[in-house]
């Protein structure tokens, strides 16, 4: 079987209208002067939400900001298994673990800190906890910060949400 060779006629040269894409510009300058023109007669229709005076309503199932949840006494629910920061893709959890004064708990976070700015929101944190500490349920986005330090949520914070 023997290899052929096929010639491909050569595209045609674009003319100097074609080469600036003028009329391109144009008929992009158009669609958004129709839009904008379109919104300013009837201002009703645009999609707006009037945020943070009206929240949208998340759906059942959306992953929020992390909270550590407590137990009665109020200490937090976390045993230190490091389960969560095990299953993290992201390796966004850290957790220090200590010996607890209660003998019903061996272990406890003596720091647990989310770093906002690699976390992914999977939640497989969730998911990977055997004893319910950690929920992503409060319903919230990350808030914008001025500074990285502010984006790293520690014990305190999270048991405050």
């Amino acid at each position: 079987m023997a290899i052929g060779i096929k010639k491909v006629a050569r595209p045609r040269r674009m003319s100097m209208g074609e080469t600036l894409y003028l009329l391109e510009i144009v008929k992009g300058l158009g669609v958004t002067m129709g839009h904008l023109l379109r919104n300013i007669v009837r201002q009703e229709n645009i999609p707006t939400i009037e945020y943070p005076e009206v929240r949208r309503v998340m759906p059942p199932r959306f992953r929020g900001l992390h909270r550590l949840m407590k137990r009665p006494d109020g200490s937090p629910r976390c045993v230190a298994c490091f389960c969560c920061s095990t299953a993290c893709p992201a390796v966004c959890i850290t957790i220090v673990a200590g010996e607890s004064p209660d003998p019903k708990v061996e272990k406890y976070p003596v720091r647990f800190d989310i770093d906002m700015l690699r976390c992914i929101f999977c939640g497989l944190c969730v998911e990977a906890c055997p004893c319910d500490a950690i929920r992503m349920d409060t319903g919230w986005f990350t808030p914008p910060e001025n500074t990285r330090e502010k984006l790293i949520y520690t014990i305190d914070m999270l048991l405050e949400k």
